[in-house]
């Protein structure tokens, strides 16, 4: 079936087929390999070449359009953060907020529970704490609250 298809409309449909792929693979870089085949399709459209010349042509449009353009093009899918927190710290910090023990928090076990702001948290005590007690919040690790009766 493909032999029926003229080259130009190959490279362009398996360009357009590799920009696709950009949508499940991370790292905008086949944008570029297919924006390449696309633009060697065009050209093949109006310039006579032979396989080899068309494969060097995309090698070289692809590769150029890859360095050239990659920094510039990635900002525009990356997200941006208004609000710069030179520290590193989280933003919204819980230190000395309250909470209530859902389940049984044992030091160092993955089990404990605590209701903060109407949300279940995971916690983590340095002694035994029982369902029901208001504990204070030490820190914050990811998921996890720190936290003392």
């Amino acid at each position: 079936m493909l032999e029926t298809i003229p080259p130009q409309y190959v490279w362009i449909i398996v360009g357009l087929a590799i920009m696709s792929m950009e949508l499940f693979l991370p790292g905008f870089i086949l944008c570029f390999f297919g924006l390449g085949a696309v633009l060697t399709g065009l050209l093949k459209i109006f310039l006579p070449m032979g396989v080899n010349t068309q494969l060097v042509i995309f090698a070289v449009l692809s590769i150029v359009l890859l360095v050239s353009f990659r920094r510039y093009a990635q900002g525009y899918f990356t997200g941006r953060v208004s609000n710069q927190n030179p520290t590193g710290r989280p933003m919204e910090t819980h230190t000395g907020e309250t909470a209530i023990v859902t389940e049984d928090i044992i030091p160092n076990s993955p089990r404990g529970k605590v209701e903060f702001h109407g949300t279940s948290w995971n916690a983590d005590a340095d002694v035994e704490i029982k369902t029901g007690v208001k504990v204070t919040i030490v820190e914050r690790h990811d998921l996890t609250l720190k936290v003392k009766p």
